[in-house]
């Protein structure tokens, strides 16, 4: 069921039209409709009815309306007497009355929240409702009681709506619409303001000024004022030359001229041949939003940690989350990433540095007299007030530990963080996680797909199964094998399938331009302790299946506890996952097969006859 009030009053039932007769049914309608599920009374009706001159029988008239209308409109609606009067009750019905009102609501927090094409485009929605004069076909005495509010949150509408084009530079566009709304809204300062503000940019400065003094001229003659702040303001800022970029001292002259810089974009590119973790994206996309399906409160702190090991995916998803998500945060969405490219960590105060460069602060404030970056708490204090108050999502990538995020993260709610790591960040406050595995088998094939081409994949199904078997299902490992496909087109699936059957040259061929597994893999590594790096090395060579901390003790040469603890902190950076419990209820461990082939392969970790001497 659909009403409309933004014109001729009228009601239909899907693509049917409901006949109304005369202007006293169209006014019992519109009336009951504008009392949003209240109860309206019978006085009420009366008056908007027939003024202070109802019939003798105007009871009974009112109710034979009402029963009339009960009938036309159907099961669908809820006319039902209520003393002292009529109460209708729509529910799942369009107004289009409800239906403006609640798109110039959200245009106007878009236009306060600096969020102009979005704004500009609600409005001019929200506008497109209005067919011609609200309420057209009722009686005098309605119009007269409920026109003048609604033609004034038209207008409003239409003055933000103007103001979001100014600032969007669509001045040229603009000239035309505003001289036709100062001509019928004479008095009405804010338009003239902005018909100023439109041609002074359109180089037409002696028009905007003529506009000006006809506007002054016309408040003298037909309301014996002189012009307001908005109008005032507007022509201090055109003799002064300021027209373009007004410093904003009053909200009229702000409404008038928007000032506009476009929020900080730091993140990288989607990924256009993203495929699978529809369960990830869709619970992180939830999680991100104000509130999410859980119930967490939306003045909480939303940081989220994606983690998993070396080559999983969790850059890819984090950045695909945060253009998905790019709307929630008008404000910006910002990026860093936490180590460099030989894998160390960055130092944070390097980060925040950057950071408060975009967000606007003076690199004066950022850096000390010899040009390094300032005390990390002062950066800290910094970005914390630079951040206050604003929707932000900041993706920090690849964090090595909780010490180097805390100065990251912003002080208040409003702003999200999203972050990486190969660790399990388990301590940073108020953190939701998600681990991620490598792949399902079905989303492997999908990447191989969407990479070297689904005909190959159809064509050659039980080669393509072999190589994602090869790959461990790891996408960093898949990326390279569909690379190394789709360069070289004139390679059947099964020669790759068979060159991967190899473990001594598996990690080889997995390597193709920018793309190499044993590279990143080895770099992961290569950040543990040296002492970490022989036990790694002793697991990978002689553990080539699962086992448990007392068989990883008794390869070590540890006691069991140590040998555990060690294992645990091997699971907590996704260099080894556990896998299970055995018969006697003791967990199992397992190296990824990749990450156990890059560790025997690695020249300065100790040969296998070197700790064999040691030990």
């Amino acid at each position: 069921m659909e009403f409309r009030l933004l014109g001729p009053v009228d009601a239909r039932d899907g693509a049917r039209r409901i006949t109304l007769s005369g202007s006293k049914m169209h006014t019992v309608l519109a009336v009951l409709l504008l009392a949003r599920g209240r109860v309206v009374s019978d006085g009420r009706l009366s008056e908007l009815l027939w003024g202070w001159d109802p019939p003798a029988t105007w009871n009974a008239q009112i109710y034979t309306y009402v029963s009339r209308l009960r009938k036309l409109l159907g099961p669908e609606v809820d006319l039902v007497r209520r003393q002292p009067g009529y109460q209708l009750i729509a529910d799942g019905a369009r107004v289009d009355v409800v239906e403006f009102e609640r798109l110039e609501r959200l245009g106007r927090q878009a236009m306060e929240e600096q969020r102009f094409a979005q704004a500009a485009e609600t409005l001019r929605r929200a506008l497109d409702l209005w067919q011609g004069p609200a309420l057209a076909n009722v009686t005098p005495h309605l119009a007269e009681a409920e026109l003048p509010q609604l033609e004034e949150a038209r207008t409003s509408a239409l003055e933000h709506r103007i103001e979001a084009d100014l600032a969007l530079g669509r001045h040229g566009m603009l000239t035309s619409e505003l001289t036709r709304l100062v001509g019928e809204f004479p008095v009405r300062e804010r338009l003239r303001a902005q018909l100023m503000a439109a041609l002074y940019r359109c180089g037409r400065q002696a028009e905007a000024l003529r506009a000006y003094h006809e506007g002054r001229e016309v408040l003298a003659e037909e309301l014996g004022v002189d012009p307001g702040p908005d109008l005032a303001a507007a022509y201090q800022s055109l003799l002064s030359g300021e027209l373009d970029t007004l410093p904003q001292p009053a909200p009229s002259l702000t409404s008038a001229v928007p000032t506009v810089s476009a929020p900080p974009v730091m993140i990288p590119p989607a990924p256009l041949d993203f495929t699978g973790r529809e369960r990830e994206f869709d619970v992180l996309c939830r999680r991100l939003t104000p509130t999410e399906a859980s119930g967490r409160a939306a003045f909480q702190p939303r940081r989220l940690l994606i983690s998993g090991m070396p080559g999983v995916g969790k850059t890819a998803l984090a950045v695909r989350v945060a253009h998905a998500v790019a709307d929630q945060f008008p404000d910006g969405l910002l990026y860093a990433r936490l180590r460099a490219d030989d894998g160390t960590a960055v130092d944070c105060g390097e980060v925040l540095v950057t950071l408060l460069r975009v967000l606007g602060e003076n690199s004066a404030n950022v850096l000390d007299p010899n040009g390094e970056p300032a005390r990390t708490e002062e950066l800290a204090h910094r970005y914390r007030t630079r951040t206050a108050g604003r929707k932000l999502l900041i993706l920090l990538d690849d964090a090595a530990n909780e010490l180097q995020l805390d100065p990251l993260l912003p002080g208040t709610t409003e702003s999200a963080v999203l972050v990486t790591s190969r660790n399990r960040l388990s301590t940073v406050p108020g953190s939701w996680t998600v681990a991620l595995n490598p792949m399902k088998t079905g989303e492997s094939l999908d990447l191989l797909s969407v990479i070297a081409g689904d005909d190959r994949i159809s064509a050659e199904p039980e080669a393509a199964h072999a190589v994602v078997e090869a790959c461990g299902k790891l996408p960093l490992a898949l990326r390279a094998a569909a690379a190394r496909l789709a360069a070289r087109p004139h390679w059947p699936m099964t020669r790759l399938a068979r060159r991967l059957t190899d473990p001594a040259s598996l990690i080889e061929e997995l390597r193709v331009g920018t793309l190499d597994v044993r590279q990143i893999l080895s770099e992961a590594l290569r950040q543990r302790p040296l002492s970490e790096r022989e036990l790694i090395y002793r697991l990978a060579a002689c553990a080539g299946g699962e086992f448990t901390a007392m068989a990883a003790a008794v390869l070590l040469r540890l006691p069991e506890n140590a040998a555990e603890e060690f294992l645990e902190r091997l699971v907590e950076a996704s260099l080894l996952e556990a896998c299970g419990i055995d018969a006697t209820g003791a967990p199992c461990y397992c190296f990824h097969p990749l990450l156990r082939l890059t560790a025997a392969s690695l020249e300065d970790f100790p040969a296998e006859g070197e700790w064999l001497r040691a030990g």
